[in-house]
Order: C-alpha cells, then sequence, then structure tokens
C-alpha cells in the first residue's frame, strides 16, 4: 500500500515512470533521503524527507574554508555520481568552499570498498600535495581514514566527510578526521514510515503536521530532517558562526553523548 523509495539515479526515468505508476494504482509513494529530479519528476511521489543536500553541501564547503582559509586542491569520493544526492553536495561544497579550492579529482566507487579506498590512494599517488580529502557517502570517510594512516600522511592532509558511521567517529576520536556533516538517518525513517502510514489511513491532520505547507509553496513537499557539524572535543579551528544558523555545532563528545540518547551507534 505505500513505498519509500530512495533514489540512487536522480535521471533514471524507468524508475520515475514506475513511482508515476504505483501513485495511480493508489500506492503512496515518498523519497526518503535521496530525491527524484525535482525539476522534472517531483509529481512522481507525494514528498521527499531528507537532508537539504545543497546545504549540507555548502555546510561541508564552509568547514573546508575554515580548516584551510588560504584554499588548496581536493579530492572527493562517492559512490555513484549521479545520484541526485551526489551532485547536490557536490554542487553546495563547491559553493561553500570557494574558488580558492581547486578539484583535483573526483572519484566514484559503485558501493564497493575496496574500490574506494584504492580511489584515496590513487589521488594521493597522482596529486602529490593534495590538501584536501572529502567523503561524499557515509563509508568514503572510513575509507580515507584508512589510506591515511596506511600512507602516513595524516599531518599532510585534512580530512573532513558526510556523515557519522562507527569508523568515522573512532577515526576522530584517534585524530584522523576534522569534521563532519551529519545527517539525522532516525528521523528520516521515523517520519518517512510516520508519513506513509498517514497517507494510507488519509490522516490529513498528521501529514499538516509533517508537511504544513504542501500544496502551498514550492518545496511544501519536502521535509528537511537536519544537519550537525561534527568537530573533536579538542583542537578544531572552526566555530559556530561559520555554518547555518539552522545546524547544530557540536564537540565529538556532545554528538556521542546525542547518539547514546537514542540508542545509535553512528548516524
Amino acid at each position: 500500500v505505500a513505498v519509500g523509495i530512495s533514489v540512487t539515479d536522480a535521471q533514471n526515468q524507468a524508475l520515475v515512470r514506475e513511482m508515476r505508476n504505483l501513485r495511480k494504482s493508489g500506492i503512496k509513494v515518498v523519497t526518503i533521503d535521496s530525491d527524484v529530479d525535482r525539476g522534472t519528476s517531483r509529481d512522481a511521489r507525494f514528498a521527499y524527507l531528507g537532508t537539504d543536500n545543497v546545504i549540507a553541501g555548502r555546510e561541508l564547503g564552509r568547514a573546508a574554508r575554515g580548516l584551510l582559509p588560504e584554499g588548496g586542491r581536493y579530492a572527493a569520493f562517492v559512490g555513484l555520481k549521479g545520484a541526485a544526492n551526489a551532485i547536490e553536495r557536490m554542487r553546495g561544497f563547491q559553493e561553500g568552499a570557494g574558488a580558492q579550492f581547486e578539484q583535483a579529482d573526483y572519484l566514484a566507487d559503485g558501493g564497493t570498498a575496496d574500490v574506494a579506498r584504492k580511489n584515496v590512494r590513487d589521488a594521493l599517488d597522482r596529486t602529490p600535495g593534495l590538501e584536501l580529502l572529502v567523503g561524499i557517502w557515509s563509508y568514503n570517510t572510513p575509507a580515507i581514514i584508512d589510506i591515511v594512516k596506511d600512507l602516513g600522511v595524516r599531518e599532510q592532509v585534512t580530512v573532513i566527510g558526510f556523515d557519522a558511521d562507527p569508523p568515522s567517529i573512532r577515526g576522530m576520536e584517534q585524530g584522523f578526521v576534522d569534521a563532519l556533516v551529519v545527517q539525522n538517518p532516525y528521523q528520516m525513517g521515523y517520519q518517512g514510515v510516520r508519513l506513509l502510514k498517514a497517507l494510507v489511513e488519509e490522516d490529513q491532520q498528521t501529514i499538516a503536521d509533517i508537511l504544513p505547507e504542501h500544496g502551498q509553496s514550492e518545496d511544501g513537499d519536502v521535509y528537511n530532517t537536519g544537519l550537525k557539524v561534527v568537530v573533536p572535543d579538542e583542537s578544531s579551528g572552526l566555530s559556530a558562526d561559520l555554518f547555518d544558523a539552522g545546524t547544530q555545532f557540536l564537540r565529538l563528545s556532545e554528538f556521542q553523548a546525542w547518539l547514546k540518547k537514542y540508542g545509535l551507534q553512528g548516524s
């Protein structure tokens, strides 16, 4: 009766057609975490629940600028370049970082951990003196950490990334990660199921609680689950005033206390 979809390829028109067919047949459809192309296909789902990935990318770019005020060359790593969240995060990152940062590499791994690590090694080999390594998907930062440790180049590179997988949290504890922009997948799951249930039951009050401007504004079909910027407890060059007012700025120990509150290992 209801389907939640994370769209890994925003340009996949076959997927969009099937989503529209589901809706025509009466099945409720929402996207979670990664959306369709909103310019051409937002009618294929009722709503999107997740991160505003352009803003998230912008916050990561601001972190880069705060850590490396003079800029530098960077390599970024992702699973699939065509995914909507990858496209939007990279666009936002470039906006937030500014023209003083030069992209030396942007490599995709297809979701394969071994390829993710190889990509980091290859980027460091190709560009001696690379200043910044950027993880775009959750497992990319742990891959960066592994290779930085293996090569012993921590003093030469700044490491930032998205999400807080347990290996990324441990990496920050050990001094291998300078900043993480963290989403709230708990709320994506919770609110996504809550909305689907309300749609199936025609619970208009709950739908309005989640999406008060649905049908009334351009982005009334988007539920933003929020962002956190997490930095080490000690010796970070970043501060809350560098980021949007709506983004939570947390030291690692504060973030770990938040995880413990909800019984989570990562976010």
